[in-house]
């Protein structure tokens, strides 16, 4: 053999022992993202889970709060009749004063709003408008559902009647 046959060997196999480097490697680089995909894959279900678990614990948390009062409620319209109207109406407040007490806890807060308050669509939902005096025009005129945030975050406008 002669010497341009044995450079001609030593580079065919090196070229060879390069090839089969870069399969390999290749083959490693492909194992390693499967892999990789596979465990995010894994983690995006189990923490997509996750998150519904503690949603759904939250609501059985505050359902298991709420139903106390819904108890209340009950015993009050039973008891009530024309000759105790007045202690009814004491116990529906207490009743009502108990929620909202709940709902405070719980970091709900009810809008502060009142008639000639100024139209803010950030916290009001106008239902209509009606006819008004000049003092009264883009002014809240009448409150019919009050407003809630929750976080600083409304959660419910309130729904107003505003003056045109």
């Amino acid at each position: 053999m002669n010497k341009k046959s044995k450079t001609t060997n030593n580079k065919a196999a090196k070229k060879q022992s390069n090839s089969k480097s870069l399969k390999n490697d290749l083959l490693e680089t492909k194992d390693k993202y499967l892999r990789l995909y596979s465990e995010f894959e894994n983690y995006r279900r189990r923490t997509s889970k996750e998150k519904v678990e503690m949603i759904n614990s939250a609501n059985k948390d505050l359902i298991g709060l709420v139903l106390p009062i819904i108890d209340d409620f009950d015993r009050a319209i039973k008891s009530t009749s024309k000759e105790n109207l007045k202690i009814s109406i004491e116990g529906f407040n207490l009743i009502f004063q108990k929620l909202n007490s709940l709902i405070e806890k719980q970091g709900v807060k009810k809008l502060e709003i009142k008639v000639g308050d100024d139209f803010d669509p950030d916290f009001h939902e106008a239902i209509t408008k009606i006819p008004s005096k000049k003092n009264l025009k883009g002014k809240i005129v009448d409150i019919i559902e009050n407003g809630y945030t929750l976080d600083e975050k409304v959660i419910r406008f309130a729904k107003v009647v505003t003056g045109s």
